[in-house]
């Protein structure tokens, strides 16, 4: 997977850092160019499908991760000539994009929308510094600046918050990362930000069911079909048995016009295992099944690999599974991977709407009945009622407001947090900025549907933050190129305009998009539950002694670094060992994970 690194601004040894850029582009098999106040470089392959991703003149200097709509980076040069910034609206797909324009001394850094590419950046120095990998960075740094990065605590307590950290924070002080749709411009000294993009809701459309039906199902075999890319090329499909990755695989074979593999990773584990229904995906469609069933030997192999590889902590385990399968396609010469990713982010998949919006209706009760009711309901002697105590949870959760309600669950509310954390750790974060997070992006979109504003929140924090970076990881690390149809910007202005009533009819999920399809995916399958590749890792850890022994011997590590209380690890161990290892093992392997990448990548 392409990328793009370099710097922008005046340093103190301008050649001695060209030469250190020459050599990581070597490493990487990119190409660097360079001039006065700016070095660009690609990670892998230089060449666009007809011209460069690197482009300079006398005035603008532009680097791009891939072949852009408008063509290579020669041609994104050219289109900013004429219309300045405003070539953002024309840069559609993923894409990573550096630009110096030397007339207005101006420096652009920007990724595309849904930010199916990172970029992390770090202006401080002398210059602009920045890279689509946190270990390019890293390399940069040391060797251009002599500026070594120290771990943000405020991150890891984010981490272990979402088990991910959410841009635009990153693991390192001093370090940030783009947001999806952003765009940053250094010019005269000052730097500015802003959205070039926002998802367009729009909470009601005139057009009926069957008009945005047929829209829909034309629209489908164009994404799949330009994401699949020339007949030459070997291109697979990933294929859990839900309804995106069905979709997708069942859209590129009829494109195809012949059977194309699908890849399904099975876990002999019940509850785990969808792999009955990823084969009747594959016998409805015609494809050419591949399965692999994932070992807990599998994982204990792939943890410190993975651990290694990933950017920042990552705690979502089903990047070992995503690993695994596209390991297994690379191996059966598969140069590309079409994936179902951002299907529930866009047309209402998430199975906490159905939640919410069961919530929300108490907004809608009047506030005297309300008065009425709340006090009723607090009266002594009755919590002992079941229909009673549930109704005093149904009203208590109902008065969190949104999105704070979304992490009721979250570990880190279950549990007081000075029992959680040390002491001097929690001194030194805000334990408030998770939620804050989460209510900017909430707030950001014009629509006033909370359906609209809940699928925002997980367009950017469920997919970019993670499903995005867990699927471009397991890919890149085993070397081959993912694509996302259902992410076509295309697919998202017309997802946009879908009602949200539309979207979700009560708690039903997904109700156009399963009704668009319901003659062309199989009954069973518009039926199902979400699941996707699941990974079992807390019964494995219970289970299988190799894991078992890695858990303890990394859990032992990370009481040591005065971060999580020796006593709450030991409660969370303890709780695993005895009571409910699926649901304990979740917070097991983030603590797991956050040790893991601190050996291979920490300071």
């Amino acid at each position: 997977m392409n990328g793009i690194f370099g710097w922008f601004g005046v340093l103190p040894e301008p050649e001695a850092a060209r030469d250190l850029l020459n050599s990581m582009s070597d490493a990487t098999g990119g190409k660097v160019l360079s001039a006065d106040l700016c070095a660009v470089a690609t990670i892998g392959n230089a060449r666009a499908r007809n011209g460069h991703l690197t482009y300079a003149d006398g005035e603008i200097t532009a680097v791009v991760s891939e072949q852009t709509p408008l063509g290579d980076a020669a041609a994104v040069a050219a289109a900013y000539r004429r219309c300045g910034e405003a070539v953002l609206d024309a840069l559609h797909g993923p894409f990573a994009l550096a630009l110096l324009d030397r007339r207005r001394r101006r420096f652009i850094l920007a990724i595309d929308r849904v930010g199916a590419r990172a970029l992390y950046v770090h202006a401080g120095a002398g210059g602009v510094f920045f890279a689509s990998r946190l270990d390019r960075l890293r390399e940069l740094l040391r060797g251009v600046a002599g500026v070594g990065l120290a771990l943000d605590d405020q991150a890891v307590f984010d981490y272990l918050y979402f088990h991910m950290i959410p841009s635009p924070r990153s693991i390192y002080r001093d370090v940030f990362k783009l947001l999806p749709a952003q765009m940053i411009s250094w010019e005269q000294g000052a730097a500015s930000a802003r959205f070039y993009w926002s998802m367009p809701y729009q909470d009601a459309k005139p057009a009926g069911f069957e008009a945005l039906r047929k829209e829909f199902r034309a629209l489908l075999p164009q994404v799949v079909g330009d994401a699949g890319g020339s007949a030459s090329a070997r291109v697979g499909c990933f294929l859990s048995g839900g309804t995106d990755s069905s979709s997708v695989s069942g859209a590129w074979r009829q494109f195809r016009g012949e059977a194309v593999p699908t890849y399904t990773m099975g876990f002999d584990a019940q509850g785990f295992d969808e792999m009955e229904y990823a084969r009747i995906a594959a016998r409805h469609f015609r494809t050419t099944p591949r399965e692999y069933y994932v070992t807990a030997a599998d994982v204990v192999e792939s943890i410190p690999r993975i651990a290694a590889y990933c950017d920042e902590p990552f705690g979502n385990a089903s990047i070992v599974p995503a690993y695994l399968c596209a390991r297994f396609a690379k191996r059966d010469g598969i140069e590309a991977m079409l994936a179902g990713d951002g299907g529930d982010e866009i047309f209402g998949g998430n199975e906490r709407y159905a939640n919410q919006w069961l919530f929300e209706l108490y907004r809608h009760v009047p506030p005297l009945l309300r008065a009425l009711l709340e006090p009723g309901l607090r009266m002594p002697g009755l919590g002992s009622i079941p229909p009673v105590r549930k109704a005093r949870s149904y009203v208590a959760q109902a008065k969190v407001p949104l999105p704070d309600r979304f992490e009721t669950y979250n570990f880190l509310h279950r549990t007081a947090l000075d029992e959680i954390f040390e002491p001097a750790f929690l001194a030194r974060v805000d334990t408030d900025a998770p939620l804050q997070n989460l209510r900017e992006v909430y707030a950001r979109p014009a629509s006033t549907s909370a359906i609209n504003r809940m699928m925002h929140v997980d367009l950017k924090i469920t997919l970019a933050d993670n499903d995005l970076r867990k699927v471009n990881q397991a890919c890149s690390l085993a070397g081959v190129d993912v694509r996302y149809p259902l992410l076509d910007d295309r697919m998202l202005e017309f997802a946009a305009t879908v009602p949200p009533q539309m979207q979700l009819k009560r708690t039903h999920l997904r109700w156009f998009f399963k009704r668009a399809l319901a003659d062309f995916l199989p009954a069973e399958i518009i039926g199902k539950r979400k699941q996707g590749f699941g990974l079992p890792v807390g019964l494995w850890m219970a289970e299988y002694a190799p894991l078992r022994e890695l858990t303890h011997d990394s859990i032992a590590a990370l009481k040591r670094r005065e971060i999580v209380r020796r006593d709450y690890i030991d409660w969370i161990e303890q709780k695993h060992a005895s009571e409910h290892a699926s649901y304990y093992g979740v917070m097991l392997w983030v603590l797991v994970m956050l040790e893991q990448w601190m050996q291979a990548r920490g300071p």
